[in-house]
This record gives structure tokens, C-alpha cells and sequence, in this order.
């Protein structure tokens, strides 16, 4: 099984590729997608779901794990967010994978268990818990692989229920007169 997990952003969005294979997790990708210099946020948004997409077809996930957005002071970074997030899950619904969004207290919660865990902790704790050496550095990728570890974890029943979709029609049916 692969999960795909991603920290949205709309300056930097993290990602990371998790395969799992007899309760062995190796990490086949992890980075961050830098759009800072990109001109307008139309510009950063066909980006992400262009990024989005290319990692789907080249690691073939079954399932996406994908931070919920926060709210901060500041309600225009939250709307960003919150745009940068509904495009990568549009991208992964288009190639019909499996979606579970999570709150960032439930995914620091699973990896470390502590809900109002660091960066730093977080980024110690997914090294420690995967097969290969990643990049502690990347704050954004190592919060992405925090995700899809979470989704791992959730999946055994660990942590309790999530929102997931299948595809637009799976989101629609759950969804009654969301969409008009």
C-alpha cells in the first residue's frame, strides 16, 4: 500500500510518499514544492494540482492523507490554505484515490503522542518511526509524512473515524446539495 501525504500551502506545500509493506514503512519521496516567486495565487494553485497530479502518476498511491487547514489570526492565509488544500484533494479525487483529511493535533497526536507536539518533535519522531534516513530539515515534508503515517495508523483503527471520499461521486453522495 502507498499513502500520499501533504502538508498544503500555498508559498510551500510538503509532500511525502509512504509505502508500507509488512508493517515495514519506507519512505519513497519526501520534499517540498517551493511557489513564493510564482506571480498570482491562480498561478500557485494550477501548480500545486499540477504537482499534485505528476506524483500521483509516477508512485500510483491507493490513498491520500492531507492536513486539515488551521484557524490562525489571519483569515486570508486560512483562505489560502483552505484553496491550496481543496486543490490537492481535487487532483487526487480526478484520479479517483481514496481521500482522509486530518487536524494537525490528531496527526501530531498519532505520531508522537502529544497533540501540541513541535516541528522538531514530529520530525524526530517520523524519523524514527520509518525505514530510510529522511530530511529532519524540511519541516513541511516531514509534517506530510506525519499525515500519511497518521492515515496508516488510523486505518488500523487506532485513532477513530476521519472524513474520506473515493471519488467526486463518493463526496457528492456524502454530500447532499453541497455542490449546485
Amino acid at each position: 500500500m502507498k499513502i500520499l501525504g501533504i502538508d498544503p500551502g500555498t508559498n510551500v506545500l510538503g509532500f511525502a510518499v509512504l509505502d508500507i509493506r509488512s508493517n515495514k514503512l519506507t519512505v519513497l519521496n519526501h520534499g517540498v514544492f517551493r511557489m513564493r516567486k510564482m506571480d498570482t495565487h491562480q498561478d500557485k494553485l494550477f501548480q500545486i494540482f499540477k504537482k499534485i497530479s505528476e506524483l500521483i502518476d509516477e508512485f500510483d498511491p491507493s490513498e491520500m492523507a492531507i492536513e486539515a487547514p488551521f484557524y490562525g489570526k489571519n483569515v486570508q492565509s486560512m483562505l489560502k490554505l483552505g484553496r491550496a488544500q481543496g486543490v490537492a484533494i481535487a487532483a487526487a479525487l480526478q484520479k479517483q484515490i481514496l481521500v482522509k483529511e486530518y487536524s494537525p493535533k490528531k496527526i501530531k497526536l498519532a505520531v508522537t503522542g502529544n497533540g501540541n507536539a513541535s516541528k522538531e518533535q514530529v520530525a524526530a519522531m517520523v524519523d524514527q518511526l520509518v525505514e530510510n534516513k529522511i530530511d529532519m530539515q524540511l519541516f513541511d515534508a516531514t509534517d506530510a509524512l506525519a499525515a500519511a503515517l497518521c492515515h496508516h495508523f488510523q486505518s488500523k483503527n487506532l485513532l477513530g473515524d476521519a472524513e474520506n471520499y473515493s471519488g467526486w461521486s463518493a463526496f457528492l453522495k456524502a454530500n447532499p446539495g453541497r455542490l449546485k
